[in-house]
């Protein structure tokens, strides 16, 4: 580490990272050296941003939409966002309360910041999105982790989540569809959760559903929108990455509760001002625009959830669940006698493989990988044939 003069805030220290970001920078740079890697570490759909948003984008540019918009987005996006609310849920939102953000991330930093301090907790899942317990520490909050377990399909069970309320919890953090799992929540211990929830007042929830709209065979990504007794502490968290394949755009949305939507407004202004003008428009086309395209993605996601699932289970000391949701899996690797972390280092520079290790989502992900299906079927069956080629090769 190259040394300084310069004092940095302790805090600094407690913030963490998304490892898929660093093995992606590592499967680029063995690419670059000539190697074959495939890449299903990102959490990326690998489909092109549907060609009317790219259009609605380039004219809002043409149009001369070059400047400033207002920190909570502009009002025919967050109309749009109400109007596909209750297109998908039937439940009616008011579009002062949207705030339109640059991805995900930033709900979950608002959130976070908002309710967290030293002598607060707040519940998160582990395994979950690494970004969740990253954020609590630096808010200073104590991470009370929210163990899920491969025998309820990685879903939570509401018992469980309230067992774990404290006077001191602040905020508890929902992921359903989820990321690293794919664990689908059923509606009964939803329905369970809320009702426990009236007797925990001073708990806000943050529920982070941008997955909400990839789910299988029958599976329903319940809204938490759909509970109007917990309306006035519900933080809805989605966007557009995922459902229209818009990484790169970093375009978001919350909806919040009134008497929260102002802390989160000053928030914005503090820190990224307003949301790219063009992009916004780009949302609106999304919004508004044909189905198909994310109808048919999700399709291919399916055939390839399938192909992977069956192709590891395959595998000699691996064993997988079928998720019902998102675009990852989640296999279980505690056969090939191989640690997470060591199992994801080996794929990747002896197999060419990149993936994500269990513990990268939290100490709970010990014994598994995290693997997205947002690939071709030629590169997951590749990818499947190295795999079982390294196990072949390691057991010896």
């Amino acid at each position: 580490m190259v040394q300084t003069g310069l004092t940095l805030a302790a805090r600094m220290g407690r913030l963490g990272t998304e490892t898929a970001f660093e093995v992606l920078a590592r499967a680029k740079a063995l690419e670059a050296q000539g190697r074959s890697i495939i890449n299903l570490g990102i959490g990326q759909p690998d489909f092109a941003t549907p060609g009317h948003i790219v259009e609605a984008a380039v004219k809002a540019l043409a149009d001369g939409h070059h400047g400033y918009t207002p920190a909570q987005g502009i009002p025919e996006l967050r109309r749009a966002v109400a109007a596909d609310l209750h297109r998908r849920h039937k439940v009616a939102v008011d579009p002062a309360q949207v705030l339109i953000v640059p991805g995900g991330k930033v709900t979950m930093f608002f959130a976070i910041m908002m309710f967290g301090e030293p002598g607060a907790e707040i519940i998160y899942p582990n395994p979950g999105f690494p970004i969740y317990e990253s954020v609590i520490r630096f808010s200073g909050a104590t991470p009370v982790p929210l163990p899920l377990k491969e025998a309820t399909g990685f879903a939570l069970t509401a018992d469980d989540v309230l067992a774990r309320i404290t006077p001191a919890t602040r905020l508890l953090i929902l992921n359903s569809p989820a990321n690293p799992t794919g664990g689908v929540v059923p509606k009964a211990e939803i329905d369970k959760l809320v009702a426990g929830l009236a007797r925990h007042p001073h708990v806000a929830i943050m529920s982070d559903e941008i997955y909400g709209e990839m789910v299988y065979d029958g599976a329903e990504a319940v809204s938490l929108l759909t509970y109007p007794e917990i309306a006035d502490r519900l933080i809805l968290l989605d966007g557009f990455s995922k459902t229209y394949a818009m990484t790169g755009w970093r375009l978001g949305y919350s909806v919040w509760p009134k008497a929260l939507l102002p802390h989160a407004e000053r928030l914005a202004v503090n820190s990224h001002s307003c949301v790219n003008a063009a992009a916004q428009w780009a949302g609106i086309a999304a919004l508004g625009g044909p189905r198909e395209p994310a109808l048919r993605m999700v399709d291919a996601f399916a055939q390839r959830r399938g192909r992977i699932v069956a192709a590891l289970n395959r595998l000699p000391g691996v064993s997988c669940v079928m998720p019902g949701g998102a675009f990852y899996v989640f296999p279980n690797i505690s056969g090939t006698g191989l640690d997470s972390r060591t199992l994801q280092a080996r794929l990747l520079d002896e197999a060419g493989i990149a993936t994500i290790a269990g513990t990268s989502f939290g100490a709970e992900g010990e014994g598994y990988l995290r693997l997205s299906y947002a690939a071709s079927l030629e590169a997951i069956d590749e990818a499947m044939a190295r795999f079982g080629e390294f196990l072949a090769h390691a057991s010896r």
